[in-house]
């Protein structure tokens, strides 16, 4: 569907109006009751890329072409252009469905986000003799530059399964003539069949993503995460730079942490032995409760807006009783505005200056946001 950035996408969302105090992180700490398997993450060899450090920088970030070794790896060096909003791929709970590439105003100084301390409220997943369900839906927005290819990101949502995925093809691989997408799309499709093939009632996201990623054979190379309920929570592993967030009572709980070599240099698993393992991905277990909302997504939402910015607008629309998939287009349209601003300050800027780059305003990116609302499974 093509749309413009109008009132017809982001509505009457105002978000300064909803940002709460306890919004997100920006410096990470792991909250009660959040369980990580530790990974011992080993050394890697990164590609060669000349970073000039002292010239100003806005627009693209111009990392020149990489030149690799034996075991070379993929930088992300997509740019920064096109001031247009269209083509949205959205996607409601289905009994399995998988999207692939195919397809409101802040402060203009980054917030100061903090993780809520998620003992305010119940942490349970199994409430009065009751199990929870997760209600999923999508929407995808390729980059403008690559909507006849259909971008490089992929996703899917599983509702028999209870299980979301996302993962995000390394775009530096069309500077060698590869779409990366199609490892992607592979990949996610890999993800499902391993998901259904999972014994019922013992999920293992790292089975399910070593699986995935030992049956994907495209050129290329991506990020993943993959999420799925459980009796005892959130399920999740997540390698790369995509990731999730856990927004409770307004407050952003959790937020899976970023895994990157270097700035804009993702961990990312490739076809053969070439990329990261999967199992340098990091697991999670956390224990949601009914009201809780669980927002996934590729960097492009992540690069382009904070926490607080996402949980205002899950805020506005848990209040507005609007679904899923409608919650998950009004989050990629103000990440795609915020990703053609060139006057405010992101996420990927902020990184930028902290790595030494003279660069302000959004990154234009391939977004995909994939929103799901726990509930309460009534029991017949």
């Amino acid at each position: 569907m093509a749309t413009s950035p109008s009132n017809a996408v982001l509505g009457d969302v105002y978000v300064d109006d909803l940002i709460s105090s306890c919004g997100g992180v920006l410096d990470y700490a792991k909250p009660a009751g959040v369980y990580f398997k530790e990974r011992i993450h080993k050394g890697c060899l990164r590609a060669s890329v000349n970073l000039r450090r002292p010239q100003p920088l806005y627009g693209p970030l111009n990392f020149g072409r990489s030149t690799f070794d034996a075991n070379w790896r993929i930088r992300d060096s997509s740019g920064l252009h096109g001031p247009w909003l269209k083509n949205f791929s959205t996607s409601s709970s289905a009994c399995c469905s998988a999207g692939a590439a195919h397809d409101v105003s802040f402060d203009s100084s980054p917030p100061d986000e903090r993780l809520a301390d998620p003992s305010i409220s119940p942490n349970l997943t199994t409430v009065s003799g009751n199990t929870l369900k997760m209600l999923s839906g999508s929407c995808y927005l390729p980059h403008p530059d690559k909507e006849e290819t259909g971008g490089e990101d992929a996703h899917f949502i599983c509702t028999d399964e209870q299980a979301i995925g996302v993962a995000d093809g390394v775009g530096g691989w069309a500077d060698v003539g590869v779409n990366a997408g199609l490892f992607a799309q592979e990949l996610i499709s890999n993800s499902v069949r391993a998901i259904k093939e999972e014994p019922k009632g013992s999920f293992n996201p790292t089975r399910v993503l070593e699986k995935a990623h030992s049956n994907t054979k495209a050129k290329g190379s991506s990020t993943a995460c993959i999420i799925a309920l459980n009796d005892k929570g959130l399920h999740a592993i997540n390698l790369g730079d995509s990731g999730f967030i856990v927004v409770r009572d307004g407050c952003t709980i959790f937020r899976s942490p970023v895994q990157q070599h270097d700035f804009n240099f993702t961990y990312q698993l490739e076809s053969g032995n070439g990329g990261d393992l999967p199992s340098s991905g990091e697991v999670f277990t956390i224990p949601v409760a009914p009201g809780d909302v669980i927002v996934a997504g590729t960097d492009g939402l992540f690069d382009n807006l904070y926490n607080n910015e996402i949980t205002a607008v899950v805020v506005h629309a848990v209040r507005a009783g609007l679904e899923p998939q409608i919650t998950a287009q009004k989050i990629a349209a103000l990440a795609r505005q915020r990703a053609l601003d060139r006057n405010r300050q992101t996420p990927f800027s902020t990184a930028a200056q902290e790595a030494g780059f003279r660069y302000y305003g959004g990154k234009l990116d391939d977004i995909t946001v994939v929103v799901s609302y726990i509930s309460i499974s009534i029991s017949e």
